[in-house]
């Protein structure tokens, strides 16, 4: 099982090549889809990290940043699945 560091580095990791992705500005990221899956694909990696942190740690650094940062993950894979299986409402 990862521990709480291993996590905490996924979120480093997925922020750097964020960054790396994000360095044409907003314009490259709405022009260009590989861009696009790229920086989504890496904030879900960010969500998935942030849900599997240990409570503890959770409870001792700012528990809501966590939250929010796992429920971006959950907004990101129902709405690409809405998407794919041609549903609306979501």
């Amino acid at each position: 099982m990862r521990d709480d560091r291993e996590r905490l580095r996924d979120v480093l990791e997925a922020i750097e090549r964020i960054e790396k992705y994000a360095v044409g500005g907003r314009e490259a990221l709405a022009s260009e889809e590989l861009i696009q899956t790229q920086v989504v694909y890496h904030l879900m990696i960010i969500g998935e990290a942030c849900r599997a942190l240990s409570a503890d740690f959770q409870t001792k650094h700012l528990a809501e940043v966590w939250a929010l940062a796992a429920g971006l993950r959950n907004v990101i894979v129902m709405s690409t699945l809405a998407s794919i299986w041609g549903l609306s409402g979501m």
